[in-house]
C-alpha cells in the first residue's frame, strides 16, 4: 500500500479558497479540539462551517446535522475529527455524498490516519490531507 503524502499546493488551495467545511465531530464541547479549530477555520480562514455530530448539535451559531447525508449542502471539504478507527466510515460517507454536496476534499485531522480510506478518497477523485491541522498548516502556507 502507498503511504499518503500531503501536497503543499493542495493544502494551500484548501486553506485559501472560500469554501464550506463540514466539520465531523464538531459539537458545543469547548474542550474538544474540533471546537477551537472550527472557530479558526471560520474566523481566520473565512470559511463557512457546518457541524456534523451524532446529536446534530449546533455549534458556533451554525445548525448541526447528524450525518453528512443530512446536510442540505453544499459542502466542499469534509474535516474529520473522529478517531482513526472510525474515519474510514466518514470518508466513505463523503464519497457517497460527493456528487450531491459537491465535496472536493477530505481533511483528516492531526493524529487521524487511515491509508486505505485515503486511497479510496483519491480513487473517487477527492483531494486528501491527512494527519495535520488547518491551524498548523495555515502559518506554514503563509495564510
Amino acid at each position: 500500500m502507498t503511504t499518503h503524502v500531503n501536497d503543499p499546493h493542495t493544502i494551500r488551495r484548501l486553506l485559501t479558497t472560500p469554501a464550506t467545511w463540514a466539520v465531523v465531530g464538531l459539537s458545543q464541547n469547548r474542550e474538544r479540539a474540533a471546537y477551537g479549530v472550527a472557530r479558526f477555520v471560520r474566523d481566520h480562514l473565512g470559511m463557512t462551517i457546518v457541524p456534523v455530530n451524532p446529536r446534530a448539535e449546533d455549534a458556533h451559531g451554525t445548525t448541526g446535522y447528524k450525518t453528512l447525508a443530512d446536510v442540505p449542502g453544499p459542502v466542499d471539504v469534509v474535516d474529520c475529527f473522529v478517531n482513526s478507527r472510525r474515519v474510514g466510515e466518514v470518508v466513505d460517507d463523503a464519497i457517497a455524498e460527493k456528487e450531491r454536496l459537491g465535496i472536493t476534499a477530505v481533511w483528516l485531522q492531526l493524529g487521524v490516519v487511515d491509508e486505505e480510506a485515503a486511497q479510496r478518497a483519491k480513487a473517487a477523485g477527492l483531494d486528501v490531507v491527512m494527519d495535520t491541522c488547518p491551524a498548523i498548516e495555515a502559518p506554514r502556507a503563509g495564510v
